[in-house]
């Protein structure tokens, strides 16, 4: 339990508990978070506040999502998935020095009159994010909304997910280079 001092000169309690529905204990779930900081802190400033956004607002659209992230070289990416297994994500966050993109998966069959989604994959598109307002723009939220609802596995209904660290492609990488 933490106690801060508010403006008012109240104080607040702040009590961590366990979330029905998590795997995840409050420990783990911090440590998790100070690694994905640690990741993030790389980035601009200006990237640092719309990737911390763009979580803020992708948990609460999706409170039971489970968080997979993965490191790469030069870029990280956040996969919002009904379960531990980034790849069955239906929305994902992919930050590097260049800016900061909103992925979408599965994203074929998804209607998008507006043309948002970018990129030729064939299973995966994106969205370059400019700020937190590119996620209120109503066709923005309208694509995302088709993608969730579409998303061949369900997300839970209560509950908190997890923030797992993914063995990443250059985690792998440094690992064989010190072996050898």
């Amino acid at each position: 339990m933490s106690v801060k001092k508010e403006a008012s000169g109240r104080r607040s309690a702040q009590v961590e508990v366990e979330v029905p529905g998590s795997t995840q204990s409050a420990v783990e779930r911090r440590a998790a978070e100070a690694q994905v900081r640690t990741l993030i802190d790389k980035f601009a400033p200006a990237h640092l506040r719309l990737i911390a956004a763009m979580r803020r607002w992708l948990r609460n659209r999706l409170p039971t999502a489970h968080e997979v992230v993965y490191e790469y070289r030069a870029w990280i990416a956040i996969s919002y998935s009904p379960n531990e297994h980034g790849y069955e994500g239906v929305l994902g966050i992919r930050a590097d020095a260049d800016g900061v993109k909103l992925f979408v998966n599965r994203c074929k069959e998804l209607p998008d009159p507006a043309k948002l989604l970018q990129g030729s994959g064939s299973q995966c598109r994106s969205i370059d994010v400019e700020g937190a307002s590119t996620l209120a723009r109503p066709e923005v939220a309208s694509l995302i909304d088709e993608a969730i609802a579409r998303n061949p596995v369900p997300f839970a209904s209560a509950g908190r997910g997890s923030v797992v660290m993914s063995r990443s492609t250059s985690a792998k990488q440094r690992q064989r280079n010190r072996s050898t």
